[in-house]
C-alpha cells in the first residue's frame, strides 16, 4: 500500500528560508548564500519523507517566493515592465516581478483559492540521496484560469485562448523531467473544484489530450484540493488521456466520495486525501482507515493510494519543536512532520502491518479531546444559542449616524486617517522580549510603550492627519494580540506559517469555546486619547478575520465559533465607547477569505459573516463611529455583503489592484457612508505624488463621502518611508480640498 504527500512547507523548521531571504534583500549574503540554504531545505525535506516511509516523496515544491510566479517564471510570462529580454531568468527579476521597487510595482497580490496563503500572479525536481521524488508542476489550465488580463488588454479576452502556447514548454519540461529519471509527474489542477462553465471544463480535455504524447514513459497524477470536485468536473478529469491517477481532497470534499462510490476509471490510481493539510488537528486514524477500506473495495488494493488532502504548505513545519506548548491539548494537534507519520500510519495499516500503539496512542487523543472539560464554556454555548433568529442591525440608517458623528467630531472634507500599526524599531522588540522573558516589570513596560505611543501621536500631528492612530507598539500580530489574551485559544513557540514571500504568521489554535475574561485595548486606546485632542481610534481586529486567520475547531460548525469570537468582540466595542473612545476600527480583512470555494455555499457564509461584524457593534450611540477595512481580495462578487455589514466607513484595497477592486461606486451600487479609497499601497517600495493620490481619487468623489488612508497597516514601513507617505497623504487631501471648495463656489456663482 503506497503513501504520497501533496507538498511541504517551505521555510524551515525554524525559518531557516526566510532569514536567507531577508539577509539576502538586505545585501549581507550572496546568492550562493541563499542558494545552500535553499538546497540543504529541499534534500532534508525529502529525505525525512523518504525515511518516514513515504512512497511518493513530492520535489519541485520548494520556491523562493511563490509556486505560481515559479510558473510564471518557468512560461517566460514576465510583464514588459521588468525589462526581461529572454534567455535565463535570474532572481534578479524573479524578486522584482515578487517585490518590485522604488520605480517599479511588484505582481498584483491575490489568495490562493480560500487559504491564507497570498500568490503572485524555479527550481526543478532533483534526484538524489536516492529519494525517486515526484516532481510537482501547476497544471496549465489552472494556471491560465487563475490568470487575469494585464492593464490595457480587454477584459473579454480569455487567458485559455493563450493554452496553445504555454503547451509546448509544459511539454519540454516533462521531457526534461522524464530525461532526468521521473517516474511520476504531479499536476496540480485545483481550478477543478471551482463552478466551471462546459467551456472551460473542454480546456482540460484539450490540454491533456496534446500533452499525451509526451506523456508516454511517465506515470501522471492530477491532483485537486481545497474542496468537492463538481460532477460534470469528475467527469471530464476521470476521462483525461495520459493520466496515470487522479487525487482529491477527501477532508473538504467529503461529497467526493459519493462520485467516487459511483464509479472510477479501472485500472487507475486513487490518491485519497484523508489527511487534512489545513488544519492541525491529529487524524482520527479509526474513521480514515474505515473510508480507505471502502475505498479499496471500490478501486482495488493495488491502486489505493493514502494522501494529505492537499499541500502541508498550510501548516506548522514540526509539533516537536514546540516545547512549551501545554501537554494535553498538544496530544490533540499534528504538525506536517506528524502528518507525514500519520500518512505512512495508515498506508501501513491498509497493508495488514498496523501499528497498533500508535492507534491506541490515537483514540486516546481523540477521546481526550471530546471530553476535556477546558473545550467547553456553557456559559459562551448560552449566549451563542441566544443570537438565534436576531438580525443585530445598528438602530438606526448610516446617514442619520454620519451626521451625528460629524456634529460630534467636526471632521474636515476627506478627512486623513490610518490603518493602525506604525513600525517597531529593534529597540522596541527589544522591550517586547525583556517583558515577555520576565526581565521587566509591567511598570517599566508600559513606561516605554508610553514613550513609542507619544511618538506616534506626535508625528501625526505636526502631519495634521485628523483622526488619530496610537501606532499599536503593545502588539506583536493583529490576530495573535487577540488571541492570546482571549480564553479557548492557545499559541505556539515556533508555529510559523508561510503567509507570502518571506512573510510567516504564528496562527492561534482555537480549541474551545472563546470568551474575553477582561479588557484588551482599553487601557492603551484611553492613554493615547488622554495625550491628544484629536480623535483616537480604538483598534480591534473583527470576528471573521480571527477566524479565518486562526487553526479552527473542526468539532463544531465554523459560525458558531465566529459568533463566540464576535460576542467577546462586542464586550470590547462597548467598553471602548463607555471609555470615551468615539471612532473604533474593526477590521475584517479576511471577510473574502472564507467564502467557499462553490457559489452554492456562498450565501449561507456570508450571511453569518456579515452578522458576525454586526454583533460586535450593534449596541453602540450613533455618535460612535466604527471603520471596517477590508483588503487584497476580489471582492467586486461580494460588494452588496461588504456594504451590509453596516459599518460608517469602509476602507477598500484600492491601490495595488490599480482600482479594479472598488466597484462600489460603478455598476449602481451607492453606499452612504464613508468610503476609504485606500491611496497607496504600503507594501510597494513606490510612494506616489500627491497629485497622483488625487487624481486616483477624485474619479470617487461623485457618489461618496471620502476619506483618506494608506492602503494597509504601517508596521511593514521603514519609519522615514511611513513619514514621506503620509505627508505626501495630507497634501493630496488638502488639494483635493481645495478643488472641492473651488468647484462648489464656481457652481453658486
Amino acid at each position: 500500500m503506497a503513501s504520497h504527500v501533496v507538498g511541504y512547507p517551505r521555510m524551515g523548521p525554524q525559518r531557516e528560508l526566510k532569514f536567507a531571504l531577508e539577509s539576502f534583500w538586505d545585501g549581507k549574503s550572496s546568492t550562493e548564500d541563499l542558494q545552500k540554504v535553499a538546497a540543504d531545505l529541499r534534500s532534508s525535506t525529502w529525505k525525512q519523507m523518504a525515511d518516514a516511509g513515504i512512497k511518493y516523496v513530492p520535489s519541485n515544491t520548494f520556491s523562493y517566493y511563490d509556486h505560481v510566479l515559479d510558473t510564471t517564471a518557468m512560461l517566460g510570462a514576465v510583464p514588459t515592465r521588468y525589462g526581461w529580454e529572454g534567455g535565463e531568468i535570474g532572481l534578479d527579476v524573479y524578486f522584482l516581478m515578487a517585490r518590485g521597487n522604488a520605480s517599479v510595482p511588484a505582481m498584483e497580490m491575490a489568495k490562493w483559492f480560500d487559504s491564507s496563503y497570498y500568490l503572485f500572479l524555479n527550481s526543478y525536481a532533483k534526484f538524489q540521496l536516492g529519494v525517486d521524488t515526484v516532481p510537482v508542476l501547476l497544471g496549465p489550465v489552472s494556471y491560465l484560469l487563475l490568470s487575469k488580463p494585464a492593464k490595457g488588454v480587454e477584459k473579454s479576452f480569455s487567458p485559455l485562448s493563450l493554452l496553445h502556447k504555454i503547451l509546448p514548454i509544459y511539454r519540454e519540461v516533462v521531457s526534461e523531467l522524464k530525461a532526468a529519471g521521473a517516474s511520476w509527474i504531479q499536476f496540480d489542477e485545483p481550478t477543478l473544484v471551482l463552478d466551471l462553465d462546459s467551456h472551460r471544463l473542454q480546456a482540460f480535455t484539450e490540454a491533456y489530450s496534446e500533452l499525451e504524447s509526451c506523456l508516454s514513459g511517465v506515470n501522471v497524477l492530477v491532483q485537486t484540493y481545497f474542496a468537492d470536485v463538481p460532477a460534470e468536473a469528475y467527469r471530464v478529469l476521470t476521462s483525461l488521456k495520459g493520466v496515470a491517477g487522479f487525487g482529491f481532497d477527501l477532508v473538504r470534499g467529503t461529497k467526493t466520495l459519493d462520485l467516487i462510490k459511483g464509479g472510477f476509471p479501472k485500472e487507475k490510481y486513487l490518491f485519497a486525501g484523508v489527511v487534512d493539510g489545513r488544519n492541525i488537528w491529529a487524524n482520527d486514524l479509526a474513521q480514515s482507515l474505515g473510508t480507505l477500506r471502502a475505498l479499496e473495495s471500490i478501486v482495488g488494493k493495488d491502486k489505493l493510494v493514502v494522501s494529505t488532502s492537499c499541500s502541508l504548505l498550510h501548516t506548522p513545519v514540526d509539533l516537536f519543536n514546540e516545547t512549551e506548548l501545554d501537554e494535553e491539548i498538544k496530544s490533540w494537534l499534528a504538525f506536517a512532520a506528524q502528518k507525514v507519520v500519520e500518512v505512512n500510519a495508515l498506508a501501513k495499516a491498509l497493508a495488514g502491518k498496523k501499528d497498533e500503539a500508535f492507534f491506541s496512542a490515537n483514540a486516546a487523543s481523540q477521546a481526550s479531546r471530546k471530553s476535556s472539560p477546558r473545550v467547553t464554556n456553557e456559559a459562551v454555548q448560552k449566549a451563542t444559542a441566544a443570537l438565534t433568529g436576531y438580525d443585530h442591525h445598528r438602530a438606526t440608517t448610516v446617514s442619520a449616524r454620519l451626521d451625528a458623528q460629524q456634529k460630534k467630531l467636526n471632521l474636515p472634507v476627506i478627512p486623513t486617517t490610518t490603518i493602525g500599526s506604525f513600525p517597531q524599531s529593534e529597540e522596541l522588540r527589544r522591550v517586547h522580549r525583556g517583558y515577555k522573558d520576565k526581565k521587566m516589570s509591567w511598570e517599566e513596560y508600559v513606561k516605554a510603550i508610553k514613550v513609542e505611543i507619544k511618538k506616534v501621536i506626535k508625528l501625526q500631528e505636526e502631519l495634521d492627519i485628523d483622526v488619530l492612530v496610537h501606532g499599536e507598539p503593545e502588539r506583536n500580530n493583529m490576530v495573535e494580540y487577540f488571541g492570546e489574551q482571549l480564553s479557548g485559544l492557545v499559541f505556539t513557540v515556533n508555529g510559523w506559517v508561510q503567509s507570502y514571500g518571506s512573510r510567516c504568521v504564528k496562527p492561534p489554535i482555537i480549541y474551545g469555546d472563546v470568551s474575553r475574561p477582561k479588557p484588551m485595548t482599553v487601557f492603551w486606546s484611553t492613554m493615547a486619547q488622554s495625550m491628544t485632542a484629536r480623535p483616537m481610534k480604538g483598534m480591534l481586529t473583527g470576528p471573521v478575520t480571527i477566524l479565518n486567520w486562526s487553526f479552527v475547531r473542526n468539532d463544531q460548525p465554523r459560525f458558531e465559533t465566529c459568533y463566540q469570537i464576535a460576542l467577546a468582540i462586542k464586550d470590547e466595542v462597548e467598553d471602548l465607547e463607555k471609555a470615551g473612545i468615539n471612532v473604533i476600527q474593526i477590521d475584517e480583512e479576511a471577510l473574502r477569505e472564507g467564502l467557499p470555494l462553490r457559489k452554492s455555499e456562498q450565501s449561507f457564509y456570508l450571511e453569518w459573516a456579515v452578522h458576525s461584524f454586526r454583533i460586535t457593534n450593534c449596541g453602540v450611540k450613533d455618535t460612535t463611529q466604527i471603520h471596517t477595512h477590508v483588503c487584497y481580495c476580489h471582492i467586486d462578487d461580494i460588494i452588496p455583503s461588504i456594504l451590509d455589514v453596516d459599518a460608517d466607513v469602509i476602507t477598500i484595497e484600492n491601490s495595488r489592484s490599480d482600482e479594479k477592486l472598488l466597484s462600489v461606486s460603478h455598476e449602481g451600487v451607492k453606499y452612504g457612508a464613508g468610503i476609504v479609497p485606500s491611496v497607496y499601497d504600503i507594501h510597494s517600495l513606490i510612494i506616489p505624488s500627491a497629485e497622483e493620490i488625487a487624481d486616483r481619487t477624485i474619479k470617487m468623489l461623485t457618489t461618496n463621502i471620502l476619506w483618506f488612508n494608506p492602503d494597509f497597516v504601517l508596521k511593514t514601513r521603514k519609519h522615514t518611508g511611513v513619514k514621506r507617505a503620509l505627508k505626501i497623504m495630507v497634501v493630496a487631501a488638502k488639494l483635493l480640498r481645495t478643488e472641492l471648495a473651488h468647484a462648489r463656489k464656481e457652481k453658486y456663482e
